[in-house]
């Protein structure tokens, strides 16, 4: 079981007072999440950007809560009320949490998947892999599947829809010769889940939820 934890919502950086003089403080932090912009304290948006921080550690998905409440708890600038705060942000859906090998359609249904990195292809040593970058400096590398899937799955309601899509396109939207991959919901979901953490964790990407 690969139980992790991933941030949802697009920051938009702090927002600040108009009043002279200037006041140096944010008045708040903006986080862009479905059909809200969330404003956050400084002290919530320190926890919800580190759940960013090690990307590395993402890739082998060992970021889940007790990591991160204890990289909060720990840091140079200690977060003694961090546990507290994490399920905060989790309650207000700031910070995902499932397990890569479990039931992924109820937090899949949830959320969508939305590109942010620049799409830079394979190369002649690894055509299996997709490179995903910014400024032309590839930062990831995506299986074929997962690849596509990030290119397109703003388009589809869901982020299980959009698995489920491409499942069904590979039985029905085959040349004529080709043969079915034997794709399932269930198994490109998987797919998306292993990658998921290190594609939000470079923002390549970023989780939305659905809107009701």
């Amino acid at each position: 079981m690969s139980r992790v934890i991933i941030p949802a919502g697009l920051s938009m950086g702090p927002r600040y007072r108009y009043v002279r003089p200037a006041d140096p403080t944010p008045e708040c932090y903006e986080i862009h999440l479905g059909d809200d912009l969330v404003e956050l304290t400084e002290t919530e948006a320190a926890v919800w950007a580190a759940s960013f921080v090690d990307a590395e550690r993402h890739a082998k998905l060992e970021v889940n809560r007790e990591s991160l409440i204890r990289l909060l708890e720990t840091a140079p600038r200690p977060e003694p009320d961090a546990a507290q705060l994490v399920d905060d942000l989790i309650g207000r859906g700031l910070l995902v949490e499932f397990d890569t090998d479990g039931d992924l359609e109820p937090v899949f249904r949830r959320h969508k998947l939305l590109p942010l990195g620049q799409g830079l292809g394979s190369t002649p040593d690894e055509p299996h892999l997709h490179r995903v970058g910014l400024a032309n400096q590839p930062i990831l590398a995506l299986p074929n599947s997962v690849y596509g899937l990030w290119s397109f799955s703003f388009q589809s309601n869901s982020l299980w829809d959009a698995c489920d899509y491409y499942a069904r396109a590979d039985h029905e939207e085959l040349e004529e010769g080709e043969e079915p991959l034997g794709l399932t919901t269930g198994g490109i979901a998987r797919e998306v889940a292993v990658n998921l953490p290190l594609m939000i964790s470079t923002s390549c990407g970023f989780l939305d939820t659905v809107s009701r």
